[in-house]
């Protein structure tokens, strides 16, 4: 990516997160027993950093659509509670047991296992709350519905959760491609379309009738994060991506460069790539901007964390 659009891009996506980080935590002040362990919990699993991928996409694809971002700040502060919630859950000792996350201390080394299970649960909650009640003038109340059901079903069994049942299932064990692509559509994917839908849902009936293309695009930089995730436990820097390099090894699971080998990872990588911008190309085609999702999408597979 040139030097330019790469720095335009960083700071649209700077942006973009101080936006979300604010209305999170303007949701978590609001919030009772704000003297609890729980609700400081809560904060450090939410605003601990990241790049904030998924809340990004609702805002650039809603703004694409032609929505104002003030319509914006629910749904994308929604979908980033839900990936704070698993990010808390992932890292407990039953499941992934990491005791760093973005170079910190994870929620349940700082607070407690007990505590960081109940900060999980509530940041949970509090997307549904925020989707249910939150201020969104111009979306309409059949659109907030469809917003609540899709995040719901991309967050449970039928996606992220699903996805991670199957990964606790396949660790110690060498799955095949198909299985692992099945593992990530779930457990990465579902979330990832989500936040795109989410946008698409705020634009009303422009939104819809692109869904199949924005699907596309998803499913496509869905996998490719997942497949960099993968590379990176093998190649990345501990202090550059923020945790343990070769976790993945150390629970035996299987990845994109364990069943491929490394240069094979990066070159689905690149095929990923390619195949995001072929949905892109639909998109414009439709009349719309589709710049900011082509930095977006050669950030995911330059990314170093």
């Amino acid at each position: 990516m040139p030097e330019q659009h790469l720095d335009n891009f960083l700071l649209q996506q700077q942006q973009a997160a101080e936006r979300v980080n604010q209305a999170i935590l303007s949701a978590l002040d609001a919030l009772p027993f704000s003297d609890l362990p729980l609700a400081s919990a809560m904060k450090h699993g939410a605003l601990l950093g990241g790049k904030r991928l998924r809340p990004f996409l609702t805002y650039t694809v809603g703004t694409m659509l032609g929505v104002k971002i003030n319509n914006l700040d629910i749904p994308a502060a929604a979908v980033e509670c839900i990936h704070a919630y698993s990010l808390i859950h992932d890292d407990l000792p039953a499941m992934d047991d990491d005791d760093l996350r973005r170079g910190l201390p994870t929620c349940h080394v700082k607070y407690g296992e007990g505590n960081a299970i109940l900060a999980g649960d509530a940041l949970q909650t509090l997307a549904f709350q925020l989707l249910s009640s939150g201020l969104m003038p111009d979306v309409a109340d059949k659109d907030r519905i469809a917003m609540l059901a899709e995040l719901a079903y991309s967050s449970g069994l039928a996606g992220m959760c699903g996805g991670q049942a199957l990964d606790l299932e396949a660790e110690g064990q060498q799955v095949d491609l198909e299985s692992l692509e099945r593992i990530h559509q779930h457990k990465t994917g579902a979330l990832i379309r989500a936040a795109i839908r989410l946008g698409a849902y705020a634009a009303g009936s422009k939104g819809h009738a692109i869904l199949t293309m924005l699907d596309k695009y998803a499913a496509s930089i869905g996998l490719a994060f997942q497949v960099q995730d993968d590379i990176l436990d093998v190649v990345g820097d501990s202090a550059v991506t923020g945790k343990r390099q070769g976790a993945d090894a150390q629970h035996e699971k299987s990845t994109y460069p364990s069943l491929l080998g490394l240069e094979a990872a990066q070159e689905k990588a690149r095929e990923l790539y390619f195949s995001a911008l072929d949905a892109l190309k639909e998109i414009e085609a439709q009349g719309y901007n589709t710049q900011t999702l082509i930095a977006l999408t050669n950030f995911i597979i330059e990314r170093k964390s």
